[in-house]
């Protein structure tokens, strides 16, 4: 079981229509972290974006589109991640693979212990961190999706943005396989809320997520603040 603290989180960048032995590579790629054990991996698609040929690629109208870029990303042990590598380096033809540090805040599963639950968190250090939760859409708090009761937290909570991404495709803790189907329609997918903030702000989220996340994985990252820019509201309205 993935633990709290020091971690990996794997991303790989490639394109929809790119094969591996036949099959769509990016379920290739989440089927063989699945079969290796890795804590989990979520697909996420693209709606536009270009890459070392400098084409641009857009998602059109009932997913009749051009070979528009995905995203898989997967977090575990700096151990485990360095040790498949080598095997997704193979994997992976024209695409490309970024591993960084990142920090395990929770991860939590129906069978945690107690004893866990009852752990401090520990202090944050940092000029800007990035929190990222990852929870499954079929996930409930006080009889509405889970995702929306946090992002409706974060705004009262007077975080500076949050990001909801539904996943493709991806696995857990229970190391069911998720899928999208048909139209879009599917079983639980992966969501992944992502937030950017400073370090006091996101020490105050961590309680609240403790209690609302009962399943899922939480990871803090450091991370640089380049720009942050919004209108500002005319004087005199």
């Amino acid at each position: 079981m993935l633990k709290r603290g020091a971690a990996s989180k794997l991303v790989i960048y490639l394109n929809e229509r790119e094969k591996y032995q036949g099959k769509p590579l990016f379920e290739s790629i989440v089927s063989f972290l699945r079969q290796h054990n890795c804590a989990g991996a979520t697909v996420t698609k693209a709606v536009a974006g270009f890459g070392s040929s400098g084409k641009l690629h857009e998602a059109h109208l009932f997913h009749l589109s051009e070979d528009v870029p995905m995203r898989i990303e997967a977090i575990d042990s700096e151990q485990k991640i360095a040790a498949l590598l080598p095997f997704l380096y193979d994997m992976v033809g024209s695409g490309l693979i970024e591993v960084q540090e990142t920090e395990v805040i929770k991860h939590a599963t129906h069978e945690v212990e107690e004893e866990e639950r009852r752990l401090k968190h520990e202090k944050l250090e940092g000029h800007a961190k990035m929190l990222r939760i990852y929870i499954g859409e079929d996930d409930r708090w006080e009889n509405e999706p889970l995702h929306e009761a946090i992002v409706k937290k974060l705004r009262m909570m007077d975080i500076a943005g949050a990001t909801v991404y539904r996943g493709l495709m991806g696995y857990g803790a229970q190391q069911r396989l998720h899928k999208s189907g048909w139209l879009g329609l599917s079983t639980d997918l992966p969501i992944m809320i992502s937030i950017i903030d400073t370090e006091d702000k996101i020490k105050g989220v961590v309680p609240m997520l403790d209690e609302m996340v009962d399943e899922g994985l939480v990871v803090l990252s450091d991370v640089e603040i380049i720009k942050y820019t919004h209108k500002s509201e005319d004087v005199g309205k």
